[in-house]
């Protein structure tokens, strides 16, 4: 069976099982919904990962990140990141300000940014409204300014194609992306994440992270559209 997605949602879950073969060692939710932002149509994406069991023990990861973006541009107009990974704290809220190039940071006041700026939640959805998926050619890598932890540093796309994935929910006909990001403490590589994102309504569906201890991958458990599963298992 194939998953049918609504490109009409007003708020879309969609829940991962993060897995080590088959052992699960954490959960993500991506929350994305319809709202107003300073009287303009926006959208909101909410993201929460946790690690669980041993793997809690481990790395003791609970983060929350959320972004709002203007609905028509795709670029963001606020953003929080909130990380708590064992005893690492960071917190900041971020507002951007497109048609002066500028930003404000919670951490480090005002800053000259680049043109279009997104955020490290953005990117990836600002990199497949913004591009015709269709007609991109495969290998094709795009730079994208990205703001994160505090620091603007470019994230490279690239497009690796097209695959139907079997997931627990049915088969999903998706694109396949590689961002090449900042490894940070858990990734093996800069490239070692791979996303795979449906191509019916542009959200993701899988993710794979090559980590320092192995391959996790964060397997789609659930979608809903306003609170309403779309598929039985």
């Amino acid at each position: 069976i194939f998953i049918s997605f609504s490109a009409f949602a007003k708020k879309e879950k969609i829940s991962f099982n993060l897995k080590f073969g088959l052992v699960k060692g954490g959960e993500a939710v991506i929350t994305i919904s319809d709202t107003v932002y300073n009287g303009i149509p926006a959208v909101r994406y909410h993201v929460i990962g946790r690690t669980t069991g041993l793997t809690d023990k481990l790395f003791g990861v609970n983060d929350v990140y959320e972004t709002i973006i203007d609905a028509e541009t795709r670029l963001p107009l606020k953003s929080i990141r909130n990380i708590k990974e064992q005893k690492y704290r960071w917190y900041n809220e971020t507002y951007y300000y497109h048609d002066i190039d500028s930003i404000n940071s919670q951490k480090s006041g005002w800053s000259a940014v680049p043109n279009n700026l997104v955020d490290i939640i953005s990117v990836f959805f600002y990199f497949v409204h913004t591009n015709n998926m269709e007609k991109m050619e495969i290998g094709k890598r795009v730079n994208i300014p990205t703001f994160h932890a505090d620091k603007i540093s470019d994230v490279s796309i690239s497009y690796l194609g097209r695959e139907t994935i079997k997931t627990d929910l049915g088969h999903v006909d998706s694109y396949v992306l590689t961002p090449r990001v900042d490894k940070g403490k858990l990734l093996k590589r800069s490239d070692g994440l791979k996303l795979y994102v449906s191509r019916e309504n542009k959200v993701p569906v899988l993710i794979d992270f090559d980590m320092r201890i192995g391959a996790l991958r964060a397997v789609l458990q659930s979608y809903k559209i306003d609170g309403e599963e779309q598929v039985t298992k």
